[in-house]
C-alpha cells in the first residue's frame, strides 16, 4: 500500500484527491497548508511514498517550503507540485529542487484530476525502482 500526503488549502481541490487516492486504496493523509504539511511529515514514522502540494497556500513559498521539507525528510520521496498560477520561473524552480513534477490545476480542456492521478502512478512507479535500486 502506497503512503501519500496530500496538502492544499483548498477543502474541495484536497478532499477530491484523497477521496479517489483512497478510492485506489493508497493510505492518504491530508493536511491543509504548509505548517500541517510539516506536522504530519515530522509525526509519521515511515516517510510518504508521494508528497502532493499546493505551491501557494498561506504564501507564496509554502509549495516551496514543503517540497523542501519532504525531501528533507526523506530523499526517496516523489513530490509533484499543483498550482492553479502556472509559470515557467516556478516550474524549472521546483523541478531544480527535487520535484517529481509540477501540474498546473487550470487547464483548458484537460481533466486535470486525471491528470494528476497518471502522474501520481507514474510517481509511485519512479518510487519503488528508486526504493529497489537504493537497497
Amino acid at each position: 500500500m502506497s503512503r501519500i500526503l496530500v496538502v492544499d488549502d483548498e477543502d474541495e481541490v484536497r478532499s477530491a484527491i484523497c477521496r479517489r487516492l483512497s478510492r485506489d486504496g493508497h493510505e492518504v493523509v491530508s493536511a491543509e497548508n504548509a505548517d500541517a504539511g510539516e506536522a504530519c511529515l515530522a509525526d509519521t514514522e515511515a516517510p510518504f511514498d508521494v508528497v502532493i502540494t499546493d505551491m501557494s497556500m498561506e504564501d507564496g513559498e509554502s509549495g516551496v517550503r514543503m517540497l523542501k521539507a519532504a525531501l528533507q525528510r526523506s530523499v526517496f520521496t516523489e513530490v509533484i507540485v499543483l498550482t492553479a498560477y502556472g509559470n515557467v520561473k516556478n516550474a524549472v524552480e521546483c523541478m531544480k529542487l527535487g520535484a517529481y513534477d509540477y501540474v498546473e490545476k487550470n487547464i483548458p480542456d484537460v481533466d486535470v484530476y486525471e491528470l494528476l492521478m497518471l502522474k501520481i502512478e507514474r510517481a509511485l512507479e519512479q518510487h519503488r525502482l528508486t526504493m529497489r535500486t537504493a537497497h
